[in-house]
């Protein structure tokens, strides 16, 4: 498979790696109390270290990704800004690229790239991202996806018409469609049948009073030629004109046996008055499916368009205080093709909070999908009628839009609002910065198992028990508070203690550990050292 390369690629492949677990501080004061408000969530926070944060809990949990990234045009005003350890990355740092910058796709890729990373990590295996994008950058996009996402993955390019009139104030063409590429988590996604439309079904029709319904006549062809389906082309007799057929450019669709009891069941059709050169099969209406697999081409006259979308600002903020919003129209169809009623739904770029207001919209169907946003806490310029509204920066606007739609609604459900609280790493550590046991266990679990949180029961700080996993028990010595740390190890006591009560396999966090190889083997303990270089502190 050929690769992408740009400039940083080796530096940010697997930064993600690198990046730093995030606790995530709840924020009540601008939480929404209400039903599912624990899985509802908005998180104020850059959208790398929300993702990493979210890992622990919803690794493979997430069943639909919507995101709609900065398209990169040169007008956005978006500045790279991830500190990545590569002497060329930090040059980059806060600069905001526009039009002129020679190295401006080079950026987004290394912008994007840990984040799909992280983005595949959460997916479910049936699960599928999908990802608005413009003629910009869409075949790079496409390139490392192919990549991060594997080339079999690839399920659809959906061509979205935005527009329905033409602009006459460019000398160039005149853009009424946006990109959405869809990948898959691997080959287990499978789209939704969506409901039938009118337009679908008034293509059934009954001319000759068939007392089975309404039909349409499907041709009997195959798209095969003879030579490659020999056992398709069979002798047929047009039973009005006497005329025998055999199949020439194209096999027949069914085998012999197939078409007989077709026969028998009077759905050959030969027209009108019986003189059509072929014949075709009555297909009923009462037999077709009840969904329809979907396209795509998605027109605006059902999946919305800009001026929706606009609309829907005005009509929930009194005026257009957000530049580029997607209709809900939109995302609501995302939805319906791939979530299912009890969906986890993430969006990292959320901006306006449209994929909220369409999770809120589709589950007047009676689902209960939750939904995931992530907006970062970007200043609003002074001249935008959002500023004069009072809205200092975007993740306000995201807030505000889920709180009034659900208060339109009447629904009675609610959100939780985080924000980005302190990192898990050896520099917060040893500045005294610690997290609670809970906290950390969760972590712990996660870097032990690669699996979600244990349950909040079967952990035991007393006991610094963290859960268990694949017949291992994972435990944690650790305090929270800096003098404590300095103090725990692993002893002989302490491994005599606790295999007494589990002499299964066990997987123990601990700052130091004073036993050799031969007792850890004795009293099967793995020992994995908290990476802090807590007895340096002086």
């Amino acid at each position: 498979m050929a690769s992408l390369n740009f400039k940083g690629k080796s530096a940010v492949w697997n930064h993600h790696l690198s990046v730093p677990y995030h606790t995530l501080d709840k924020d009540n004061e601008k939480s929404l109390k209400g039903n599912d408000d624990s899985e509802n969530l908005i998180i104020e926070a850059d959208n790398l270290f929300a993702l990493k944060s979210l890992l622990p809990k919803y690794q493979g949990k997430i069943d639909c990704i919507y995101i709609d990234p900065p398209y990169n045009t040169g007008e956005e005003g978006w500045a790279y800004n991830d500190n990545v350890n590569s002497p060329l990355i930090k040059d980059w740092l806060g600069k905001t690229v526009d039009k002129d910058d020679l190295t401006k796709h080079d950026k987004w890729l290394c912008m994007m790239t840990p984040r799909l990373k992280l983005l595949r990590e959460l997916l479910s295996e049936d699960g599928a991202i999908f990802i608005s994008i413009d003629d910009h950058e869409v075949h790079r996009l496409r390139s490392v996806l192919d990549e991060i996402f594997g080339e079999i993955n690839f399920v659809t390019q959906i061509e979205w018409q935005k527009r329905y009139t033409r602009s006459n104030n460019t000398d160039d063409f005149t853009s009424m469609v946006e990109h959405i590429v869809v990948y898959g988590k691997s080959i287990s996604f499978k789209p939704n049948l969506l409901s039938r439309t009118e337009d679908a079904n008034d293509r059934y029709t009954n001319p000759d009073n068939d007392k089975r319904g309404p039909w349409k006549p499907m041709p009997f062809f195959s798209q095969a030629s003879p030579a490659e389906r020999r056992n398709l082309c069979y002798e047929i007799i047009n039973p009005f004109t006497k005329e025998k057929i055999i199949p020439v450019r194209k096999a027949w669709r069914s085998e012999e046996a197939v078409y007989r009891e077709y026969v028998a069941n009077e759905k050959v059709y030969w027209g009108k008055d019986g003189s059509s050169k072929f014949p075709s099969i009555k297909s009923f209406l009462s037999e077709a499916r009840e969904g329809m697999t979907p396209i795509n081409f998605w027109s605006h006259d059902f999946a919305g368009n800009t001026d929706d979308a606009n609309a829907e600002i005005k009509e929930i903020f009194g005026d257009k205080i957000f530049d580029t919003p997607k209709p809900s129209s939109l995302i609501k169809l995302i939805l319906q093709t791939a979530s299912k009623k009890d969906s986890v739904i993430l969006d990292c770029f959320a901006g306006s909070g449209t994929t909220a207001h369409a999770v809120i919209e589709q589950n007047k169907d009676g689902g209960n999908r939750k939904y995931i946003l992530v907006q970062l806490s970007e200043e609003i310029e002074k001249s935008k009628p959002a500023y004069r509204l009072g809205y200092r920066n975007v993740v306000e606007i995201t807030r505000e839009r889920v709180k009034r739609v659900i208060e339109k609604n009447k629904f009675k459900t609610g959100f939780t609002y985080y924000t980005l609280g302190q990192s898990i790493d050896a520099d917060s550590i040893i500045a005294g910065k610690l997290p609670t046991y809970e906290e950390f266990a969760k972590y712990v679990f996660y870097l032990a198992t690669g699996k979600n949180y244990p349950d909040k029961k079967t952990i035991d700080e007393k006991e610094f028990f963290v859960g268990t996993s694949n017949n291992e028990s994972i435990y944690l010595l650790y305090r929270q508070n800096l003098d404590s740390l300095k103090s725990l190890a692993i002893t002989l006591d302490w491994a005599d203690k606790i295999n007494k009560k589990d002499s299964g396999k066990k997987i123990v966090y601990a700052p130091a550990c004073f036993l050799d190889d031969e007792h850890l083997e004795e009293f099967s303990i793995q020992f994995v050292s908290i990476p802090y270089n807590l007895f340096e502190k002086k």
